[in-house]
């Protein structure tokens, strides 16, 4: 049971489930979006379903939230191996999930602007806004060079530190680098798919160790005896 007294039991519940959450949300979120199913001009399919789509717009928001949450969680695992590069890209995979994480209050501007202008002028309109140089370098800039590589360079760290299987990056650059020549539709299930995979492994995994195996990561203080040692010491 999660105890917020149980510093070592309560990070490693809260860290595989915002995995699995996260996946779960974006999948979710994917299948509901008026765009996927239909028009890809969001200020036109969000008005076709305006509900629809601000549970999508609520659903990637704290998808991403909780990715974020987690990606500080996992270099729990990354404290002996693969060091270097799992800081670099767990702080890569923060920001950019984080900035993405705020965009989504786009949504209901594209929405409003649909409802109330063509949708040629409203698409124009929309990108006017999320043209100015505060969105662009606050948040958009962030979010493209920070989101994704950070992921997939955090999954990366994760296999080469022993925790992760060779195929997660693999899947995960597969689905991620999707999001850069898929159109917004359908396809978008190859994305939110492949994300559930890795990230519902790494989740079930972390949730699986157990917390004498999440402890096994915190590296022995020097000089504290430990029972190793002390084997070693008396063999």
């Amino acid at each position: 049971m999660m105890r917020p007294s149980d510093s070592i039991g309560f990070r490693r519940y809260a860290t595989g489930a915002a995995l699995i959450l996260s996946a779960v949300f974006q999948l979710t979120a994917t299948l509901v979006d008026p765009g996927t199913w239909g028009d890809d001009r969001e200020v036109v399919s969000y008005g076709d379903n305006p509900a629809m789509a601000q549970l999508q717009s609520a659903l990637y928001h704290w998808s991403y939230v909780l990715l974020a949450l987690a990606a500080i969680g996992l270099l729990h695992v990354l404290r002996t191996r693969a060091v270097v590069l799992g800081q670099i890209a767990g702080t890569m995979t923060v920001l950019g999930f984080v900035s993405i994480s705020a965009l989504l209050l786009g949504d209901p501007v594209e929405w409003y602007f649909g409802q109330h202008y063509p949708p040629d002028q409203a698409e124009k309109m929309f990108e006017a806004v999320y043209d100015l140089p505060g969105v662009l370098f606050a948040f958009r800039i962030p979010w493209v060079f920070l989101g994704p590589i950070g992921l997939m360079l955090l999954l990366v760290a994760l296999w080469r530190g022993g925790f992760a299987r060779w195929w997660a990056p693999v899947v995960g650059l597969v689905a991620w680098g999707s999001i850069y020549v898929v159109e917004y539709g359908p396809a978008s299930l190859l994305w939110s798919g492949g994300n559930l995979v890795v990230l519902g492994y790494l989740g079930v995994k972390v949730l699986r160790l157990g917390n004498e195996g999440w402890a096994s990561y915190y590296p022995a203080a020097p000089g504290r005896t430990t029972p190793d040692s002390y084997a070693n010491t008396t063999a």
